[in-house]
């Protein structure tokens, strides 16, 4: 399958400040908005028909400087068959995108192109999660972390008691968590499943005693679908799976079927292997890749775009380079057209950027962490254990992200 990748996108708010800077008239800003290139799409998975459509479409054109269609670059087709860039402004992919209806062998390539523009210029707006309906790009939404696990690499055993738990969650909706992820089983590198009946067991009850305290939307991390239903049925409004669909497939007709929402991550293998010598060819594309299938999955299912997130699973089959690549290229992840999660909280890379920190030492790795992936417009949502630090994080961040001013500094 294609998969079109944002690899630049100007910044229309920063075009206007150059403009400014060089004191042309609106009329020619307008002009020079319109005619500069806004984006560049790396193409992968094209097939010799695709490539050739695309190759053609400059070929064809007659006006000076060929106008009306995006640039294309193909690159070694032996080497990297079935990649290329293509560059243009919008207009110029629109009108790309038109000229493939009525060709059914490029339908794929118009659903590659089309998710592409719709990630620049009209990304999601909204995240539904049971009854509210959260603003997409306003500010980044706060999840918080309340796992009831003996064994959990930041805060194993502290909340494993039910009144703990429940008690910890309710003070991480005061210092102001948008919504609570509780967990039951440990994922960290090398743990082993837990069985279901034990999940449950420790994730009812604090479900049960979050549901009538708040009204904060509960998630509950599990990739078990008699967890997931017993959860549901509870008063739990998200599923946040870590295997993105994939290691009990009929998960997405649950999710479907009560009207919930979910998280779908990637991750290479299982929690036992995941950290064995990860490798990726291009860690991104294979990213991109497995998330797109799980939501592909989870539509047909009958999950609305609106109630889905995705998230690149950092430290879930990554190395250090991984990680750090995945999060300064988050925003690459709009393409799928749903809210973006990342959860980078004090975990491990973080230490090892930090002197080797041991898990309670790594609050200020981890606020460096979340504040990037909101100021590169990645994240929508960050997964965090430490909700009231990163909520200021967050609001410098964000505030950074937002802003559109620049003139007062001319």
């Amino acid at each position: 399958m294609i998969l079109a990748r944002v690899i630049t996108a100007d910044r229309q708010g920063d075009l206007d400040i150059a403009f400014s800077r060089l004191g042309l008239p609106t009329r020619a800003r307008e002009y020079l908005g319109e005619k500069l290139p806004h984006l560049t799409l790396l193409l992968t998975g094209l097939t010799r028909v695709e490539g050739r459509f695309l190759k053609g479409l400059g070929e064809a054109c007659e006006t000076p400087g060929r106008e009306e269609a995006p640039a294309y670059l193909s690159g070694d087709q032996q080497k990297r068959p079935g990649s290329a860039l293509l560059t243009g402004r919008r207009e110029q992919l629109e009108r790309a995108i038109s000229l493939t209806h009525g060709q059914p062998e490029l339908c794929e390539l118009r659903g590659a192109l089309s998710g592409a523009l719709a990630s620049v210029f009209d990304p999601p707006r909204v995240l539904e999660v049971g009854d509210r309906r959260f603003p997409l790009g306003e500010r980044t939404l706060l999840m918080g972390i309340v796992n009831v696990t003996p064994d959990s690499f930041s805060d194993g055993g502290r909340y494993l008691d039910p009144e703990a738990a429940i008690a910890h969650g309710l003070a991480l909706v005061e210092a102001g968590a948008d919504l609570l992820d509780i967990g039951g089983e440990t994922t960290r590198p090398g743990s082993r499943p837990v069985p279901a009946e034990e999940e449950l067991r420790r994730v009812l009850p604090v479900i049960r005693g979050l549901r009538a305290r708040t009204g904060v939307p509960l998630s509950v991390d599990t990739t078990k679908v008699a967890v997931a239903s017993a959860a549901l049925g509870e008063g739990a409004a998200l599923i946040n799976d870590i295997s993105g669909f994939t290691f009990e497939p009929h998960l997405a007709h649950v999710v479907a079927e009560q009207g919930a929402s979910a998280c779908l991550m990637h991750l290479q293998g299982t929690p036992q292997t995941m950290q064995d010598a990860p490798r990726y060819g291009d860690v991104m594309e294979e990213v991109l890749g497995f998330l797109r299938d799980g939501v592909v999955r989870a539509i047909a299912a009958g999950v609305p775009r609106e109630r889905l997130l995705v998230d690149p699973g950092i430290g879930f089959g990554k190395t250090l380079g991984h990680n750090l690549f995945l999060l300064r290229n988050l925003a690459q992840l709009r393409v799928l057209g749903v809210g973006v999660l990342v959860g980078t909280s004090r975990k491990s890379f973080l230490g090892k950027l930090t002197g080797n920190k041991p898990a309670e030492q790594r609050l200020a790795g981890s606020l460096g962490s979340v504040a990037l992936a909101a100021v590169t417009g990645g994240a929508d949502v960050v997964r965090v254990h430490d909700v009231q630090e990163t909520r200021d994080a967050l609001a410098v961040a964000d505030a950074v992200r937002l802003s559109t001013g620049g003139g007062e500094l001319f």
